[in-house]
């Protein structure tokens, strides 16, 4: 089904097909569990050319498993790209896009609005690789062009960001990456393919935790590497990994051998071989049944967060509301170019009384669960700047959008009536 040549087929049908096929064992119609770690080679001669990668099959399951293969082929067809690399979380595809590009005195230009984790992993964590991020507002978009210099190696955003809702100027950036001849990586986290494709917008690379909406009930952990196949990684020196001689497979070139998909390749022959951050082919298999129901869950998610932020927006006890589908937002523009399916699930809200009040609403809440994640089906909530941007600095969470008086919400799909009664008496005893 990703045939360019073929039908070209809707959203809702390649989110149940993509990559699936019957089972040509035993003609299980689902996609079965392949809990096997190693599989068995037909001769010396076939598990020669497997690891020399002169032909594609199964070896090992740190490498390829025929369960997490029809996810990768499902997420890289919904986001339109060549190939995708699945791996046990968001963070490790974080990492294992950086990998193949980045190098000691390298660096990333980042947007200042992202998940405090990866503020973490990108302002601490790297730095044990020797890399750097430089840390810029994306909207303004001077500063991300000064920001780009002669070792930078990529630049990364989130399509709709967390914990605000803002949304990028993907189009606007693109044209910055590609100017300095820099692949743009966009975390789709937020919006998932349903909402933004940000391929369609420039991006070279998307990265996914397909623990949030693609898996959509909260049951295991993931993430994924989608490659658009569209950059030219051999257009100069900088990306070595990807245009020269690799020792480890006697010289081969993955761009000049693998072509749109040299990428992907790299990310499965090097970055798992030897990073090993592997998804299992359990949590492969809950987040391909999550994803059959991806745009149904979607369009609810989106009308029940409208109808929130719309009345959260008139409530005294509210100082504002960041959800870019409301009218008074900076972004709301660029919902119908970036997101034309509606602005995402998750925002935050300011409470009147600060960050006691907004304590105070957290514990008051019944409906709502006060866990550390978003993209659940169930309505999520958490004060950020007390959990998941506590190591950040004042300043830091304040760019990230995670003030102290602020928490997020992550909308389900639950009955919006009562998501707002929830709110309603537990602001009251917040803000009393």
């Amino acid at each position: 089904m990703t045939d360019p040549e073929g039908p070209k087929y809707g959203f809702d049908t390649l989110q149940i097909h993509a990559g699936a096929r019957p089972d040509p064992a035993t003609g299980a119609r689902q996609t079965p569990i392949y809990q096997s770690t190693a599989f068995v080679f037909r001769d010396a001669e076939h598990a020669a050319a497997l690891f020399n990668l002169q032909e594609v099959g199964y070896i090992y399951s740190r490498l390829t498993n025929p369960t997490i293969a029809v996810l990768q082929e499902r997420v890289a067809t919904l986001e339109g790209g060549a190939g995708a690399v699945a791996c046990s979380s968001g963070h490790a595809a974080q990492l294992m896009a950086l990998f193949p590009l980045m190098a000691p005195g390298l660096n990333v230009v980042v947007s200042t609005r992202l998940y405090g984790g990866t503020v973490t992993q990108f302002s601490q964590t790297i730095k044990r690789f020797g890399w750097s991020a430089k840390f810029v507002d994306f909207d303004d978009l001077d500063a991300v062009k000064a920001a780009i210099d002669d070792d930078t190696r990529a630049v990364f955003c989130e399509a709709i960001a967390n914990p605000g809702g803002y949304i990028t100027d993907l189009d606007a950036i693109s044209d910055i990456a590609d100017a300095a001849g820099l692949p743009l990586i966009v975390d789709n986290t937020s919006a998932t393919p349903y909402l933004c494709r940000p391929i369609e917008h420039g991006a070279t690379l998307v990265v996914h935790s397909t623990t949030k909406y693609l898996t959509g009930n909260g049951t295991v952990t993931g993430g994924v590497v989608v490659d658009s196949g569209t950059f030219d990684w051999s257009a100069n020196d900088k990306f070595p990994s990807l245009s020269q001689p690799e020792p480890a497979y006697h010289g081969l070139k993955f761009h000049e051998t693998f072509g749109p998909l040299a990428f992907t390749f790299h990310g499965i022959a090097v970055g798992l071989r030897d990073l090993g951050m592997t998804m299992n082919p359990q949590a492969a298999h809950y987040t391909l049944m999550g994803i059959e129901t991806l745009s149904l869950r979607m369009d609810r998610h989106v009308e029940n967060a409208q109808r929130l932020a719309s009345w959260l927006e008139q409530d005294d006890r509210v100082d504002y509301v960041t959800y870019a589908g409301l009218e008074s937002s900076p972004y709301y523009e660029r919902v119908a170019k970036i997101c034309p399916r509606g602005a995402g699930a998750l925002f935050t809200f300011a409470v009147k009384g600060g960050y006691e009040a907004c304590v105070k609403l957290v514990n008051a809440l019944e409906i709502f669960s006060h866990v550390a994640n978003l993209g659940d089906a169930r309505s999520l909530i958490i004060h950020s700047a007390s959990t998941t941007h506590r190591q950040l600095t004042a300043e830091q969470q304040r760019a990230a959008g995670a003030a102290p008086e602020v928490v997020r919400v992550s909308i389900g799909i639950e009955d919006v009536d009562d998501l707002i009664a929830d709110l309603d008496q537990a602001l009251s005893k917040a803000v009393s």
